[in-house]
């Protein structure tokens, strides 16, 4: 029997529902309006893309978006002065700087000037940092986007086996502390585990993170597996495929997430949802959601 396949549209626009209502009752409340600045330098085709589906999505939630856009060859003190004023614009409880940034600009110095308050991206020093000990400002997007999924499917993660392919400060390690909080046994692969299937195929649940098309094969992979693909890969055709083989690896799998349309959509989603958490907590105002990631983010005695 073919794998359940994990619609990530359809738990996004879940989730944005929920999210245009708390815009709405923090506006009707307090009169504040969340605001999320996206800062784009030069001119890569796919990261004008992305912030155009940001700006898109803050409209259609009621978020304000604020468009701070440089040329490639900004200097990295204008870019970092920038950043130092929108952390002190009370209409911001927001920012993002698209990545990847220009060679000569420092992204480690750009991310920590970011005022951790804001960091919705999740990618600050100190919410990278604050997984270890669960006490994170703000969850990393796409592996919060994953873990939401899991949820929605009701599938359990704690005393589950999982392996995490890919080892980026993106996505592979937070997603494998997340996991961790939450009492799963995690392994992370990356580029120089040797015999990888021998990791792979011990997984209940799969998350595949590496950026390399049909890394994946059937073979790979238990019966009964849960497989979650974040990968994106554009193929000489044109095509957009995971890091998966999806046809092959859903004959086995009990459930398993589409490229596109799976983890890619719930990426926007929660950053949209931490957004709106930034400006609940400026309005002194902690909604039930807001609530539980707290609980499960919250440390083992």
């Amino acid at each position: 029997m073919a794998a359940k396949i994990i619609d990530g549209k359809k738990v996004a626009a879940s989730i944005r529902l929920e999210c245009k209502a708390r815009v709405a009752s923090l506006r009707e409340r307090t009169g504040v309006v969340p605001g999320l600045a996206v800062i784009l330098v030069g001119d890569n085709p796919a990261s004008a893309l992305y912030v155009g589906n940001k700006v898109k999505a803050c409209a259609e939630a009621g978020i304000r978006s604020f468009r701070r856009q440089f040329p490639a060859d900004i200097d990295a003190d204008t870019l970092i002065a920038t950043i130092e004023s929108l952390n002190h614009d009370p209409t911001v409880h927001g920012i993002l700087v698209q990545l990847p940034l220009p060679e000569h600009i420092d992204m480690r110095r750009v991310l920590k000037t970011i005022d951790v308050a804001k960091d919705v991206d999740g990618f600050h020093l100190y919410n990278v940092g604050g997984l270890v000990v669960g006490d994170t400002i703000f969850p990393p997007c796409t592996p919060y986007g994953v873990v939401r999924l899991l949820e929605y499917e009701n599938i359990p993660v704690e005393g589950r086996n999982v392996v995490v392919v890919g080892a980026s400060n993106i996505v592979g390690k937070p997603m494998a502390l997340m996991l961790m909080q939450r009492e799963a046994t995690v392994s992370i692969c990356h580029a120089k585990t040797r015999d990888l299937a021998q990791f792979t195929i011990l997984a209940d649940i799969l998350v595949v993170a590496a950026g390399k098309p049909n890394l994946i094969l059937p073979q790979m992979v238990r019966s009964g597996a849960v497989v979650i693909d974040v990968g994106i890969n554009r193929l000489p055709d044109g095509r957009i495929v995971g890091d998966v083989d999806f046809e092959g690896v859903r004959q086995k799998a009990a459930y398993i997430t589409p490229v596109p349309g799976g983890v890619g959509p719930m990426t926007v989603t929660m950053l949209l949802f931490n957004t709106i958490t930034s400006a609940e907590r400026t309005a002194g105002i902690a909604s039930r959601a807001v609530v539980k990631e707290e609980v499960l983010l919250e440390p083992e005695g």
